[in-house]
């Protein structure tokens, strides 16, 4: 089921809210007006009651009745709301002696003098109240119908809510009216996005954005802005592993063909094979060290470090071991000065032993035979030393760029191992320093 959008609930929240709080402000001004006119006519049928019940009704007759009902008649409007009071005089016997020619000619006698009581007339409700005469020889009753007490409540409540009533549904358009307003910048933020280009991913516009909705519109941006990043990286690391594998694929193609070609020539047929499976090998390494590099742009876009601690001295000095049999082959020698106080103490154990072999696996390499490299971690500190080994100072800073190569290299390589070296030591909040010192060329992995 689709959930209705926050603007229309907000509008069916206000609307129903507005609705009780009338209702029962309604209800209240009832019960509190009922209870005013209750009293109010209460007060005038006791007052009407005590000057009726102080009249002289002995020598009253029949005439009596007559005369004053033809005055009353002849008075102007002397028929409207008959049926606000009536009243009725009985003498101790229950007979009627006199009364108002309206209503009270229908009251019954009742001796039960001194409280209010509600009687049905003719099918109406009447409140009335009987007292005695000052005489205590007659009973005077006076009442009113109740639907007359209703109508006046129902009229006063009416004038008084219906103000209120206006004004409400007014406040309502009004709050509609804010509403839909202020949701307007996000209605056509929303068109927006659903009208742009995908490849499109500059910051969303935040003027005239409401400040609650700010921070989510600030955090998009954010967003795009990473995934820009993020797709640019990618874009750019397509577009430099396909350059790089080009060239060996060629290389392997020209190769077989050269083999496929030497049948009658053992001797050229060997080198071609022998050529192949160099390229081979070479394809292999490059084809591990972007799958390496891939997956370090991908864990340092996601922040996924390993909070591990990094054991340093033990990683180092296995790593030198592995790397003992091709040192010796170039009568290479390895020294190191290990501890665990390196550059980073917390980290992803994994990252960090990739880092030192690439290191290591490119002393070896580039270093000319019977020379000595230098392994030091201490003092928060990893160091590579080659010596006899110096980089041209133009080149010093582009050797951490990926698929850079220095002119003139006679080894194989890809050119990706101080790339991704670089990118773990940035993933580990540090930074890799080129430079060329007396015992030799120096990488060092240092702090940020």
């Amino acid at each position: 089921m689709k959930k209705l959008s926050l603007r229309l609930r907000l509008i069916i929240f206000f609307t129903i809210i507005s609705c009780i709080v009338w209702s029962v402000a309604a209800v209240l001004s009832w019960k509190e007006t009922r209870e005013n006119i209750d009293e109010f006519f209460d007060t005038y049928q006791l007052a009407l009651g005590r000057q009726l019940a102080a009249a002289d009704w002995q020598n009253i007759s029949p005439e009596s009745q007559k005369i004053t009902d033809k005055i009353i008649k002849n008075i102007y409007n002397s028929e409207d709301d008959d049926d606000t009071i009536g009243f009725a005089v009985f003498n101790l016997q229950g007979q009627m002696v006199f009364h108002d020619n309206e209503n009270g000619k229908n009251f019954a006698y009742s001796p039960t003098t001194g409280m209010f009581s509600k009687e049905n007339i003719d099918g109406d409700v009447w409140r009335i109240v009987r007292i005695p005469s000052a005489d205590t020889k007659y009973i005077v009753a006076v009442g009113q119908e109740l639907d007359y007490r209703d109508d006046i409540v129902s009229d006063m409540v009416e004038e008084f809510m219906l103000p209120w009533l206006i004004g409400l549904i007014l406040l309502l358009v009004s709050i509609i009216i804010m509403i839909s307003t202020e949701f307007l910048p996000l209605k056509k933020l929303t068109q927006k996005l659903k009208t742009r280009n995908p490849d499109d991913l500059s910051p969303l516009e935040t003027t005239k954005i409401p400040t609650e909705i700010l921070p989510l519109i600030e955090a998009m941006n954010y967003l795009l802005q990473q995934a820009e990043a993020m797709i640019t990286r990618e874009r750019s690391f397509i577009s430099d592993s396909a350059h790089e594998l080009r060239s060996p694929l060629t290389a392997l193609k020209v190769q077989l063909e050269i083999a496929q070609m030497s049948e009658d020539d053992p001797q050229t047929r060997a080198s071609a094979l022998k050529k192949l499976e160099l390229g081979i090998e070479r394809s292999s390494r490059l084809v591990e060290q972007l799958l390496a590099l891939s997956k370090i742009e991908s864990s340092f876009a996601k922040q996924s470090n390993v909070n591990e601690v990094i054991d340093w001295k033990g990683t180092a000095g296995q790593i030198i071991e592995e790397y003992m049999p091709e040192a010796e082959q170039k009568h290479i020698t390895i020294t190191s000065h290990l501890s665990n106080e390196g550059p980073a103490a917390n980290g992803n154990p994994v990252l960090c032993a990739l880092l030192l072999r690439n290191l290591i696996d490119n002393a070896v390499k580039y270093s000319p035979d019977n020379a000595r490299i230098t392994v030091y971690v201490q003092g928060g500190k990893l160091e590579v030393i080659n010596s006899e080994t110096k980089v041209n100072q133009d080149i010093l800073s582009r050797l951490s760029e990926r698929f850079f190569r220095p002119a003139g290299q006679k080894q194989a390589g890809s050119g990706l191992g101080l790339a991704i070296a670089e990118r773990i030591a940035r993933f580990h909040n540090c930074r890799l320093a080129f430079e060329n010192k007396e015992e030799g060329f120096s990488v060092s992995l240092l702090p940020l």
